[in-house]
């Protein structure tokens, strides 16, 4: 209840300021733009136009502005928030419905500082609070790599958002109080490979913009306990708990493989994680992989807060529930996974890994009922996928589920029926 006061009640207040402040807030997006190292808009040049290339897997552009089915770039792909549906632009270069008339002065304030060609505020959907740490130059490359692509004509839906927050306006204020365009400094005592690997990790990569929950106006929490962020009904976990997704107790050449095969240590990424290895971070190259993987091991730790639905089952019902799921995963997971939680060559152990355990049940309650299968990469070429239980109930789910949660020495809560039902 108190969250949900929070939501209306504060933006109820900043939309009045935004009649105020919005025509002195709002800059314009065309003319020649300067990094903090004053770096001038550049010549296009061929090796440019591939390191561009280069820099947009890494910042995983396709994934995130192409619609399945739907033509690379091309933009469509719904987002699904707290605040309403967002869907991605068309970032081909076409003229009338992409960005073919956006100079690179343009793409600059657009990736930089959060503002579209025509001097509006952009959305943070658009993960600019991470790409402002990137160097202007490496974004003039990604804006010379996109110019060279053929354009694509294609329309895309506005988004549809809850009131007050299709208001653009708002987005002034929101930029002015949460948002703040700087470069990451150097840091004393640290390598040029984890500077290099923050770079990646925090800007181009921006995995804190979902690895991170996000407060109530949608800024990415910096608390380094803040739990990760839900993303199309999968939670990301923190990548400060190595109970959750922290490489701390890896070896560097682990994580850099993991980063790049999806795979490692008895567990696979699935779900969204699964499309971004296969857009990105399998391209990475091996240097820059072990430079992320450096810098993702020295986060520091922390224990994260509880997240998800928090309902707890009695213990009558947990012991029935126990007792369902036991003849539930004999039946139809013990195969695969092992009678004792195992695992077999290439498929996931359950006994101790942290996937299933986390406090947040969300991705292990999805892999049941939807399935999930890991990207095919040369690191893991024939990955081993899940079917989805389709004839599941909740009441099942919630069994099976809670079963491999606290089987095998696996000590995580119990799963409620609560929050299962799409």
């Amino acid at each position: 209840m108190k969250r949900a006061v929070h939501r209306w009640l504060v933006p109820a207040v900043l939309l009045v300021g935004a009649v105020l402040v919005t025509a002195l807030m709002t800059t314009g997006g065309g003319g020649e733009l300067r990094s903090a190292a004053g770096e001038s808009v550049g010549s296009t040049s061929a090796d440019q136009v591939e390191r561009g290339r280069y820099l947009a897997r890494v910042g995983n552009c396709t994934g995130c502005h192409t619609a399945p089915g739907g033509k690379p770039l091309a933009g469509g792909l719904a987002l699904e928030t707290d605040f309403g549906t967002f869907r991605t632009p068309n970032i081909t270069p076409d003229a009338g419905t992409g960005i073919g008339g956006w100079s690179q002065g343009a793409f600059r304030e657009a990736m930089l500082r959060g503002q579209r060609a025509d001097g509006a505020p952009l959305y943070p959907a658009c993960p600019y609070p991470s790409f402002t740490h990137a160097r202007a130059g490496d974004i003039d490359a990604i804006h010379a790599w996109i110019q060279s692509l053929d354009p694509v004509e294609h329309e895309t839906r506005g988004h549809d958002l809850d009131f007050p927050y299709g208001i653009r306006g708002l987005l002034n204020i929101w930029q002015w109080a949460l948002f703040e365009p700087d470069s990451l400094e150097k840091e004393e005592g640290r390598d040029e490979q984890w500077h290099r690997g923050r770079y990646l990790v925090e800007g181009l990569g921006h995995c804190s913009e979902c690895h991170r929950d996000r407060g109530t106006f949608g800024a990415v929490r910096e608390a380094t306990d803040a739990p990760g962020g839900m993303i199309h009904g999968w939670y990301a976990p923190s990548l400060n708990s190595p109970e959750e997704a922290g490489l701390q107790q890896w070896s560097t050449a682990e994580a850099a493989d993991f980063l790049r095969s999806g795979n490692g240590r008895d567990t696979a990424m699935v779900g969204p994680m699964a499309g971004v290895v296969f857009d990105s971070l399998q391209h990475l190259r091996a240097d820059d992989a072990r430079a992320m993987a450096a810098y993702l091991r020295k986060l520091p730790t922390a224990e994260i807060e509880a997240s998800g639905y928090q309902a707890r089952p009695s213990p009558e019902t947990v012991k029935a529930m126990m007792e369902r799921g036991e003849t539930l995963y004999a039946r139809d997971c013990a195969d695969c996974h092992g009678d004792s939680g195992e695992g077999d060559a290439g498929v996931a152990a359950l006994a101790g890994n942290r996937a299933v355990t986390m406090k947040n049940p969300a991705n292990i309650v999805r892999m049941i009922r939807r399935g999930g299968f890991p990207a095919s990469t040369p690191g893991n070429p024939y990955p081993h996928g899940m079917p989805p239980f389709q004839e599941y109930g909740d009441r099942d789910i919630a069994a099976v589920a809670t079963y491999i949660r606290q089987s095998w020495g696996n000590d995580a809560p119990p799963v409620s029926t609560i929050g299962l039902a799409e």
